[in-house]
Order: structure tokens, then C-alpha cells, then sequence
């Protein structure tokens, strides 16, 4: 190694150490477009001294191509890394930068402003200690200001600093910065934000960035450097809330180790501390907490750690262990806030999965109970949640879960919602509180059950779920199975989708969202009628995977046989018994499967059949003859 080398070598290892064991904040900025975030990111890396001559030197070259300042450094260019945020010169992605002071480490997500890029700035405010709002002096507080600003508050942010920046653009004028700042207060009036903090600044000229300078003699508050030194950082207070720690998984090495391991969420822990264990309730005591570096005599908030206790109780992945005093709450229904982050709209009935800690279990939106206007605050009646939208819903999962109010504790408080056949991410939320219901309502316990039902009438309980377009025929191919099953003795039941709307569901449409509950309901049905013991049969477009799958979930395994009625929409709409294609195809009729509503194909139904090239006669014998080789009948 040259001599040169092992210099840097140990200027780097001096660097290192002299950071090791400084205090770390996450910190987002956020606001409308073009109001200044990446050129304040920017300057703050500039500042800091943190950029080598070759990146000065390409930021320099950067300016002078894609630049917005003349001859200016364009410090936003050291942030906006994407060519088409170049090119544009705003910003698409969430981008991560760090850099340090002599107080302390940093890590600031520059979010972007764009309405449809909202989501990106939720995903960086999650993980945020302390947000900066941008705001551009000469415009004031717009839509996208109103938007970051209600989704802070939803998320329950305990440090803003609203940056009125281009100061400069408006003469450093301090009647200008109190309009602005009587304008945001009077808005945030609505919202829940605890400590609001407002700095007159200019990101390109760097007055008040770091320090005060001489334009503004008028303002003696904190520089924003001097703020996001001293502002308390999340993990001094989550030490101060009560013990979480979230099973991530059971550490058993051998027959004479049992540890819980997981990242503590909030609050301490130490041995002998008594503890309890959520949604179970069963209780004990901490006698070690490990490491790999050993044992801790303390465990706080941010640490990942496993706890052995001093009883043998069974505790599962995605579990709670709380302090003894003060444990996480349980529950199965919810009210909730949600943000809407996928094209494809939130309809209530859909079935989701939902992630809450470690564990993810199945969660179904039962009500929008409304939508809220991010410019004036209203509540808006709503059947659905677009893109970007956010709405107070009810929340109903399959089993109960251990939480906290999200206003209380971000990571057992607040979730994400999944799509359970693609596995994208498609909304977040924020668990408001426990509906009285889920405690007060409970299963009954009967002593006859599905199986003495089914074996009184020598059949398996079975779900013949068949689904396919208009016109392909499930109707017909339903009512023939059913025929020849009540033919050979089995008992019997067939649900049609015309006949169930005259009564169960005379008060549903054919939007999207009320054909979600359509099928919501007749599944249920259909689960109570194979509890008796009967043999179902469901003759239902049903277009959508999820309400499908939904259907089959309630079922026991075995119990559901997705039987798809595979006509090519040219041979249905040919046949056309109703005439609702002819409808359809005029305009007079909206929201019709295959012509203007989408239909999802099964991807891997029990049976298929074609009624383009088989008769219904044909289709029914070979549900009968599926049935008897999967032992429903005899």
C-alpha cells in the first residue's frame, strides 16, 4: 500500500469514529412543486462538506447543462439523481441522502411534490423524526401544501418546520413571511400538529440555512440548521412510552434455548421485568435478553434483541410482548384512516391482507365511512378510494391482533394493505381505535356441527362456484347439475345471480364497488348453507379474482370448486338471451362485464368447461363426474 493510500485509509477511520457515537434524526422535506426542497437537500450537503472535488466538479458541469440558476450552482442536482427529474427539473423519486454535523448524524428523504407521486412522500415520512414543509414566499400555501400537511398530522409527526423559502424573491420581506405564516397557521388550525416551528429562508443563497446571515435582521428564531441539531429525535421519546417488542421470530437453537427475538418498538425492558403476551394475555417474566455481542442488563426502543422468559408459554411470530402494566390492546375490527396508494381503487368487501408489526393477517374494509377533501378539510360521502385518496373505513380482520392507537405508537398502529393476488403494496393506514363490537360480539358454540349435518344427508358439504360472462351459459349448466344431483338423493341448493338481487341484494348496482359486495354477501350465504351440510351451487359472474378468492377463504379446504364457464365473448354476446349486450353496445347500459367492466380469468379453477364447443347437458355431466373423483358423492 502507497503512502497515500494509508493516508486515506486513516482519515477514513478517523472520520468513522469521530460520527460512531453521534445521535441520528430523520428528517423529510416535502411541499409543493418547484418550492425549493432539493436545492435546500442541496446546500445542506454542500455545507456540510461532505461532497469530494470530482462530485463538485460534476454538479458544476450538471449546472451549466440542466441548471436553473445561470452561472449558480444548481444545488438541487446533487439530490435529483433520476434523468427525467433532470430534465424536468422536479422530483419523482423519494431520494435518501446523509450527511453529519459536529452535533449530529442525518438522514433526509427529499419527497416529491407532484399530486400522483404522493404516495412516495407518505412512504418517507413514516420512518421521519421531524418533517420541513416547503413553502414558496411569493405563492403562499397551496393544494400540495394542504395534502403534505394532513398526511404529517395523519401520521402523527411531532416536529414540522415550515421553510418559507425564496425569500429572496420577495425582498426578504418580513410583512410577506407573517402573511404566509398567518395564512399555514390559520389551515393548521384543523389538524393535529403539536409543534409547528416557521424560518424565513433562501435555499440558493443559503440565508438562514446554516446560519442567520444579514438579510433578514428582522428574524431572531433558530437557523434550520440549528433546529434539526437540538430537535428531539424519536427514539429519546419512544424510550419514555411503554415496553413493545413484536415477535419477528422464535429463536430455538436447541432444547435448552427459547428466546423471542424482534426490535424493541418502544419503552425498556430488563431482567425480572414482568411482561405479557398479546392477543393471548398469558404472562411471565424476562430472565435473560441476548445478543450476539451477549447479554444486556437493559433493552431500549430501536435495539434488536431476544428476550428468553422464565416460563415455557407459546408465543408465535407476529405476537406482542408488552410490560405487565400497561399492555397493547386487542382487537379484530377497527376504525381506521387510510391513504390510498394503487391505480386500482380501495372498494369495500374486497379482501386484503394486511401487514400490522410482523404479522399479516386477512383484512376486509367493511365501510368508507367518508373521504376527506385535503383543500378544505370536508368529509365527503364515498363508495370507493382512488389514487391518493384518504378515508376514515372500518376495518374487519379474520382473527384478533395485539395494537396500539396509532397516535400512540407508529409500529403497532400503523399498517399496510396488500393485494392478495399481485402482492403490491396498495394503501397504508393508521389504526384509530377498537370497535366496541369486537369485544362484545362472539362465536356461539353449537353442538351440532357441519360434519353431523353432513352426515345425516351422506354427502361432503361442497361450494360449486361457477363463473363466467353473460350469456356463457352458468345459469343453465347450475339448475342441470342441480337437477342430477337431486336426482341421486343429495340435498341441494342453487344461488343465482338474478334471483339473489330480487331479494338479498335488491339494494346493490352494478358499479364496481356494489358488484364486491354482491358477491361479499352471497359468499357468506353460500359459507352458511355448506354449514348445514348442503351441497351449493353459486351462478355468478363474480369478474373479480379477489371476490373469488374471498369466496373460497370462507370455505375449508376441499369445500370450494371454481368451475369456469369458458365461452368467448363473441359466441355469449351472439347468444345475448337478455339482450344486455345489445344494451351495452348502444351506451345504455353502463358498467356491463366484457364491454366496459373488466373480467379477471380464473387462473387455476378445479374445472373448466367450454361451452362454445360442448353442450350444457355435456358441461354438467362433467361437474358431476369432478364431484364424485373429489368424494363429495358417492
Amino acid at each position: 500500500m502507497s503512502h497515500s493510500s494509508e493516508l486515506i485509509a486513516e482519515d477514513i477511520e478517523q472520520y468513522l469514529k469521530a460520527h460512531e457515537h453521534k445521535g441520528l434524526l430523520r428528517f423529510i422535506t416535502c411541499g409543493s412543486v418547484d418550492d425549493g426542497k432539493s436545492t435546500l437537500i442541496g446546500r445542506l450537503l454542500f455545507e456540510s462538506k461532505l461532497l469530494f472535488e470530482d462530485q463538485l466538479a460534476a454538479i458544476e458541469s450538471d449546472s451549466k447543462k440542466y441548471g436553473t440558476q445561470g452561472t449558480e450552482i444548481d444545488f438541487a442536482l446533487l439530490v435529483d439523481g433520476l434523468a427525467a427529474e433532470r430534465e424536468q427539473g422536479i422530483t419523482i423519486d423519494v431520494a435518501y441522502r446523509f450527511f453529519s454535523t459536529n452535533k449530529r448524524k442525518f438522514i433526509v428523504a427529499d419527497t416529491p411534490g407532484h399530486e400522483q407521486y404522493t404516495r412516495n412522500m407518505f412512504t418517507g415520512a413514516s420512518s421521519a423524526d421531524a418533517a420541513i414543509l416547503m413553502v414558496d414566499a411569493r405563492h403562499g400555501i397551496l393544494t400540495q401544501t394542504r395534502r403534505h400537511s394532513f398526511l404529517m398530522s395523519l401520521i402523527g409527526m411531532r416536529h414540522v418546520v415550515v421553510a418559507i423559502n425564496k425569500m429572496d424573491l420577495v425582498d426578504y420581506s418580513k410583512a410577506r413571511f407573517d402573511q404566509v405564516v398567518e395564512e399555514y397557521r390559520e389551515f393548521a388550525r384543523q389538524l393535529e400538529l403539536p409543534e409547528i416551528t416557521f424560518i424565513p429562508m433562501s435555499a440558493l443563497k443559503g440565508d438562514n440555512v446554516i446560519e442567520h446571515g444579514h438579510n433578514m435582521p428582522w428574524y431572531h428564531g433558530p437557523s434550520l440548521m440549528a433546529y434539526l441539531e437540538t430537535v428531539e429525535v424519536d427514539e429519546e421519546y419512544l424510550q419514555r412510552a411503554p415496553f413493545r417488542i413484536p415477535v419477528q421470530w422464535v429463536n430455538r437453537p436447541n432444547l435448552d434455548f427459547r428466546g423471542f427475538t424482534g426490535m424493541v418498538a418502544s419503552g425498556v425492558i430488563k431482567p425480572g421485568d414482568a411482561i405479557r403476551v398479546q392477543p393471548s394475555g398469558k404472562t411471565s417474566k424476562v430472565s435473560r435478553i441476548y445478543t450476539f455481542d451477549g447479554d444486556l442488563d437493559e433493552a431500549v426502543a430501536g435495539q434488536s434483541v431476544t428476550l428468553l422468559l422464565e416460563d415455557e408459554i407459546d408465543i408465535s411470530r407476529g405476537d406482542v410482548i408488552s410490560g405487565i402494566e400497561q399492555p397493547a390492546q386487542t382487537a379484530d375490527q377497527f376504525e381506521t384512516t387510510v391513504v390510498w396508494m394503487h391505480d386500482t381503487p380501495l372498494l369495500p368487501g374486497r379482501p386484503y391482507l394486511m401487514k400490522l408489526g410482523t404479522q399479516t393477517v386477512s383484512a376486509t374494509v367493511t365501510k368508507i365511512k367518508h373521504q376527506v377533501n385535503v383543500n378544505t378539510m370536508e368529509q365527503m360521502a364515498a363508495k370507493q378510494l382512488d389514487l391518493n385518496g384518504i378515508g376514515v373505513c372500518t376495518l374487519s380482520l379474520d382473527r384478533a391482533v395485539a395494537f396500539d392507537p396509532y397516535q400512540e405508537s407508529q409500529d403497532t398502529g400503523g399498517f399496510i394493505l396488500i393485494d392478495r393476488m399481485t402482492n403490491n403494496t396498495v394503501g397504508a393506514g393508521m389504526l384509530r381505535f377498537a370497535l366496541r363490537r369486537s369485544q362484545n360480539i362472539h362465536m356461539q358454540h353449537v353442538d351440532i356441527d357441519k360434519q353431523s349435518r353432513a352426515l345425516t344427508k351422506g354427502q361432503k358439504p361442497a361450494v360449486l362456484w361457477l363463473t363466467g360472462l353473460s350469456g356463457a351459459g352458468k345459469s343453465t349448466i347450475a339448475n342441470l347439475v342441480e337437477k342430477k344431483l337431486h336426482a341421486r338423493g343429495n340435498h341441494t341448493y342453487l344461488l343465482d345471480g338474478d334471483n339473489v338481487r330480487h331479494g338479498l341484494n335488491r339494494d346493490l348496482g352494478f358499479t364496481n364497488a356494489d358488484r364486491v359486495e354482491n358477491i361479499r354477501r352471497v359468499a357468506e350465504v353460500a359459507r352458511l348453507m355448506a354449514d348445514a351440510g348442503l351441497i351449493v351451487l353459486s351462478a355468478f359472474i363474480s369478474p373479480f379474482r379477489g371476490e373469488r378468492q374471498l369466496a373460497r377463504d370462507l370455505m375449508e379446504d376441499g369445500e370450494f370448486f371454481e368451475v369456469f364457464v369458458d365461452t368467448p365473448l363473441e359466441v355469449a354476446e351472439e347468444r345475448d338471451p337478455k339482450g344486455l349486450y345489445r344494451k351495452a353496445r348502444r351506451g345504455e347500459l353502463k358498467n356491463f362485464t366484457g364491454i366496459d367492466s373488466a373480467y379477471e380469468v380464473p387462473e387455476a379453477p378445479e374445472l373448466r368447461v367450454n361451452t362454445a364447443t360442448m353442450s350444457a347437458e355435456e358441461a354438467a355431466d362433467a361437474i358431476i363426474d369432478a364431484l364424485r373423483e373429489r368424494g363429495v358423492i358417492a
